[in-house]
């Protein structure tokens, strides 16, 4: 399956991507704020775990509700300032979460950085691959990068700032949230202005689907791509919520320790998504999927019986191995259908939200009857759901 070739003078607008990065750092940095002080809410609160993935749930199913619906909205009416009025939200969930004073205040204001995060995705992604100019791969790595090192610098500012210092102190980072939106409100007006050049021009080569598959065919492979982004979400739910638990259960860590070996998981999963994606732009899309889930599964495996050290090498080998999947993911999505970018973008990332969520919450009450150690040591199978990639449409495969 191919897109319709740009040409050959095009190049990716590098620095809307680079800022489109820069806001994605910012704007997950902020929601990995959520995770990263499970164990001190849990402990203020006395909660247990399945009110702690019922707080993922509420981030993440907020997030996965809204992310289609205005991706369907947008596909027709593009909003380019859009992602100021979502940090807006993000901005009221940081503040909220910072002073509440009950466990209903927490589920609330994470529902309001899940608002936050529906309404920067779609209109990212729509711009990221707008700006690609056929190097879709390579957009939407530098694009997602910037995601994932957000997510590996919150827990540690976490460790460093909110952990020693109080819930309170998450409020101290809205200044973050201030410089995310005015750096937004620049790609807004840069973005706007690059959409008339493009209508006047009539450049919409790539809103052409040429893959020539049925209906039917692309509803096959819309549906294996969701269960392979089940399997990988649930999976990484199980570290992003609950790493830090193992960590403490089974070798008596610090926490402090604890969230500097779950920076690094997440921070190495920011350069396997921008190798994973431009890797995709050369040998293939349904390759790079097969390859970031299954390839991952023996190291998984093994992470269960390992020592801490062994732990930490191997944590960091899937997060690399893994990390590139999203990307393969969401191109082999758009592409199936280039002219509904927003819809597809909204869809799958409220996907990973949801179906991670969904996964947390699960996880959460799984752990509180056979234990946390034992539900790693069953998430180390989710990587076989791989193996469906083969199910894919010929067709689409490059």
């Amino acid at each position: 399956m191919t897109t319709l070739p740009l040409p050959t003078a095009a190049r990716p607008l590098m620095p809307v991507l680079a800022a489109l990065s820069v806001a994605h750092l910012l704007n997950d940095l902020i929601q990995s704020m959520i995770p990263a002080v499970y164990p001190l809410i849990k402990e203020t609160y006395q909660l247990d775990f399945v009110q702690i993935g019922l707080i993922t749930l509420a981030f993440q199913v907020t997030s996965s509700l809204l992310q289609p619906v205005l991706g369907y909205v947008t596909d027709k009416k593009p909003w380019p300032y859009a992602m100021v009025a979502g940090m807006g939200a993000t901005l009221a969930g940081l503040l909220s979460l910072a002073f509440a004073h009950s466990y209903g205040m927490v589920l609330v204001a994470a529902a309001l950085v899940g608002t936050g995060s529906a309404v920067f995705h779609p209109e990212a992604t729509r711009m990221a691959r707008h700006a690609a100019a056929g190097r879709q791969g390579l957009a939407q790595g530098v694009f997602q990068v910037g995601g994932h090192a957000g997510y590996a610098i919150g827990p540690l500012l976490a460790a460093a700032v909110v952990v020693p210092n109080g819930q309170q102190s998450l409020s101290w980072f809205s200044g973050i949230v201030l410089v995310a939106m005015l750096l937004m409100a620049w790609i807004g007006s840069r973005y706007s202005a690059f959409r008339k050049e493009q209508v006047a021009s009539k450049a919409h080569a790539d809103d052409v689907a040429s893959h020539g598959m049925s209906r039917g065919k692309v509803l096959l492979a819309m549906a294996v791509l969701i269960v392979i982004l089940f399997s990988k979400n649930a999976y990484t739910a199980s570290f992003t919520s609950y790493y830090t638990f193992y960590l403490i259960e089974r070798f008596q860590v610090s926490l402090q320790l604890s969230q500097i070996l779950l920076f690094l998981y997440l921070v190495v999963g920011a350069v396997g998504v921008i190798i994973g994606g431009m890797i995709g732009d050369r040998i293939g899309r349904h390759r790079v999927i097969w390859l970031s889930i299954l390839g991952c599964l023996p190291f998984a495996l093994a992470l269960p019986y390992a020592d801490l050290l062994w732990t930490a090498i191997l944590s960091v080998i899937i997060s690399f191995i893994m990390a590139s999947a999203f990307s393969a993911i969401l191109i082999y999505a758009i592409d199936l259908v280039p002219h509904r970018v927003g819809l597809v973008g909204g869809l799958f990332y409220g996907l990973a939200f949801g179906l991670g969520g969904l996964a947390a919450a699960a996880l959460g009450a799984l752990a509180d009857r056979i234990g946390i150690i034992q539900v790693f040591w069953l998430c180390a199978w989710l990587p076989a759901f791989g193996l469906l990639t083969f199910l894919l449409p010929k067709e689409a495969r490059g």
